[in-house]
Formats: C-alpha cells, structure tokens, sequence
C-alpha cells in the first residue's frame, strides 16, 4: 500500500494523518485488550487473578529519618546519626583527642 503523497493536497494529507493517528489508536487499544487477555490467562495458569498478582506489589516504602546519635558541643544544632560519612566537626574532635562517646546525645 503506497501513496504518491507529492500528490495530494495539504487538506488531503491533514485528513489521511487525522485517520493515520485514529488507526495508531485504535491498533494500540486492540493489542492492549490482547495483551490483558494473554495476561490473565498466563496467571490462571497458576491459579491467581491477575488483581491478586498485580494488587500485592510492594508499595513505594517512606524511610525514616535516623535518630542523632552525637551532637557538636560547640554547636548543639550540629547533630549526626553516625552513619555515613563523618561530618567536619565530628573529625575535627576526634583529630583534637576528644572520645567519640563525650559527644554522644
């Protein structure tokens, strides 16, 4: 199937695009309800529904925020959880001599 697209008119060409977009969509939805079928069929197989497969998904879990285990005597704003990486003033006490258990809250 070919068209001599040099030959039509600009109308011509707006109203073959509108039906090429229609036909794209039209296409997508039959291979969606296609892939749904081929989908529940596959989890019958195994004795689920589909809900059952796809409504167990682990949601997305909130992290906590890690309680501060030291404080910066010189600034009690300063806290660290001690994990990661030591901030700049917690390796400034230690490199003074300071026991990491003096700056534990």
């Amino acid at each position: 199937m070919s068209f001599d697209l040099t030959a039509m008119s600009r109308k011509e060409l707006l109203e073959l695009q509108g039906a090429v977009e229609k036909a794209l969509k039209d296409a997508e939805q039959r291979e969606r309800i296609e892939a749904l079928k081929a989908a529940e069929e596959a989890a019958a197989k195994y004795g689920f529904s589909l809900e059952e497969i796809a409504g167990n998904g682990r949601a997305a879990t909130k992290k906590n925020k890690a309680a501060p285990k030291y404080r910066n005597p010189q600034n009690p704003e300063e806290t660290w959880t001690g994990r990661g990486r030591k901030p700049h003033w917690v390796h400034a006490a230690l490199t003074a001599g300071v026991d990491i258990s003096d700056l534990e809250i």
